[in-house]
């Protein structure tokens, strides 16, 4: 399985944000994660990537239990926020290099990412000047940097306008038809 969850559980003093998930998901799918707001998907998708402790149960991604060896987890997972976080002051390429350096990628990896998502055209210019949708592709294009096998997007479409929605929704089966995506 590549992602799998066991039982999970989140407690926030009293407050009870999950109660008892159980789910799996096989390599290679894309999988939705639907529910009104407050129903704890961003928080399971936080417990997925080591942002959040679970409260009670145990989950694994690529094998790997989240509690055993986090970096191993982290490694394997590119994690988008629902709240694309980005330095709107810097250019796009510049951002992804600076996120490169930081991950220790080949600045080759940087041009192929551009490519695959799109970004070539708006490489030069500065993440402020962009468009919602082009702002969730640079979100995509530093998430997929460093060649993740699961990809965990946290409403990845939302405020978009439909040929932007398209246009991610897209993105998203390109992608997944060689990773996992959540």
């Amino acid at each position: 399985m590549s992602i799998s969850v066991e039982n999970i559980s989140k407690f926030y003093g009293d407050q009870k944000a999950l109660d008892t998930v159980n789910f799996s998901i096989k390599r290679g799918e894309i999988v939705g994660f639907l529910g009104p707001n407050g129903a704890g998907k961003s928080t399971l998708m936080k417990i997925l990537t080591g942002y959040l402790s679970a409260s009670e149960g145990i989950a694994s991604v690529n094998d790997v239990l989240i509690s055993e060896d986090l970096k191993a987890v982290q490694r394997s997972v590119g994690y988008l926020p629902e709240h694309n976080p980005l330095y709107t002051e810097m250019y796009v390429r510049e951002y992804l290099s600076f996120n490169a350096s930081i991950f220790k990628i080949k600045k080759s990896r940087i041009e192929e990412v551009l490519e695959m998502t799109g970004l070539l055209p708006e490489a030069n210019k500065k993440i402020e000047q962009l468009s919602k949708g082009y702002r969730q592709r640079v979100g995509l294009a530093a998430v997929l940097l460093h060649d993740p096998e699961v990809l965990i997007l946290d409403e990845p479409t939302t405020g978009l306008d439909p040929n932007q929605l398209t246009e991610i929704r897209n993105l998203i089966l390109k992608v997944g038809n060689e990773k996992t995506v959540f």
